[in-house]
């Protein structure tokens, strides 16, 4: 399987179904961003803390793996110059559909977020990467892009998934049920059975892959970045959220010189 093209399908899909992550903001978020009162989210529910970005007013932003109409938007309101990059087409169409509404200067770029070279080196400030990378098969390319992309005392903003999470049946933790079910670190393709493969494939489900902690922060770390802050996360209405944090998201920078 390409999980690059089959993921591109399964999020093209996830927006015909109104996944809530393929939704638009609507005009009043728009018009308090451009008011300088806005807040964007890395994780599920805890919004960014502001001192986390330098002044937007000006800056190269990069939203990587972040289509959907959302964070993009709210951060061009607030004056930065983003450019959007995700796989999915239908999800940068979302981010068209807001620019066109609120007449917003957006670039969009479609690709794979492990392959940035559609930019040159050093072509943004700041790069903003909500979680997404659970789709694709190998993280620490997307560090290295990242990395590369960044200007020296840029910033790279990071959610992702607890790795932890996958070694629950999360089918069975939907129900409210706890078990423990796969060895980590975990991937669709391996993990599950025959049947079970098929039928996700039949619904269009996104593919998914735990990433360990190795590769998430020692990636970053690996690729150049200086990690400054951190945060946790959890689940709305998740019985695994109860028991513990379900998002990290950090903060980290490229070192000038």
């Amino acid at each position: 399987m390409n999980v690059v093209d089959y993921n591109r399908g399964a999020w093209n899909h996830e927006v015909e179904s109104g996944n809530p992550w393929t939704v638009p903001v609507g005009p009043e978020v728009i018009a308090a961003a451009r008011a300088g009162q806005w807040q964007v989210l890395l994780t599920e529910n805890k919004a960014v803390p502001r001192d986390w970005f330098p002044p937007l007013a000006g800056i190269d932003l990069l939203c990587l793996a972040s289509g959907g109409g959302q964070q993009g938007p709210v951060l061009a309101a607030a004056g930065a110059k983003v450019t959007v990059f995700d796989n999915s087409p239908a999800q940068l169409d979302r981010d068209r559909l807001v620019a066109e509404r609120e007449g917003l200067a957006l670039r969009r770029v479609q690709g794979d977020m492990a392959d940035l070279s559609a930019f040159a080196d050093g072509s943004f400030d700041l790069v903003f990467h909500p979680v997404s990378n659970l789709f694709a098969p190998a993280v620490r390319p997307v560090w290295r892009e990242a990395f590369r992309v960044l200007r020296p005392g840029g910033t790279l903003l990071a959610g992702f998934l607890n790795p932890d999470l996958f070694i629950f049946d999360l089918d069975a933790a939907d129900t409210g049920r706890l078990e423990v079910r796969h060895a980590l670190p975990y991937a669709d393709l391996t993990h599950l059975g025959e049947a079970e493969l098929e039928a996700r494939r039949r619904q269009l489900q996104p593919m998914e892959f735990s990433h360990t902690l190795d590769d998430q922060i020692g990636g970053q770390l690996d690729a150049g970045l200086v990690l400054t802050a951190l945060y946790e996360d959890r689940h709305r209405d998740s019985t695994i959220a109860r028991h513990m944090p379900t998002y990290f998201a950090t903060r980290a920078v490229r070192p000038r010189g």
